[in-house]
């Protein structure tokens, strides 16, 4: 037997539908973080040493710029997905559960936005600090 009654099924009524599309997005994100990293961790390892004058000049090229932007996005909405989860699993009074959702999307476009800066401003300023 479903959940609900007659009417509510037949008005869809039922599920929020949505929950597929969260599921689907945490995995994609998460697979994305993995290719990522790799491509992070090996790019790191073929530079000389890891002083800030070479980490900027590598930085400062597209092909290390523009992936580095697409890991901090893709960091941060999986964060978010994750703990939005957490959230609304464990948290039961509903103006804490507002609240704290409310706090972790701020955190999440507030961080994102530093880390995504910091990467333009080294992007495009090239080596100086």
């Amino acid at each position: 037997m479903g959940r609900g009654t007659e009417l509510g099924r037949v008005r869809g009524l039922g599920s929020a539908k949505h929950g597929a599309g969260h599921f689907w997005h945490q995995r994609m994100t998460a697979t994305f973080n993995i290719a990522l990293m790799v491509w992070f961790v090996v790019s790191l390892l073929r530079l000389p040493n890891f002083d800030y004058a070479t980490v900027a000049l590598w930085l400062a090229q597209p092909a290390a710029a523009v992936p580095m932007l697409l890991l901090i996005a893709s960091v941060f909405y999986h964060i978010r997905l994750g703990m939005q989860v957490t959230i609304e699993d464990y948290v039961h009074d509903e103006g804490l559960k507002i609240g704290a959702l409310i706090l972790l999307n701020a955190y999440v476009i507030g961080l994102g936005a530093v880390a995504a800066f910091s990467v333009l401003k080294i992007a495009f300023t090239g080596t100086q600090a």
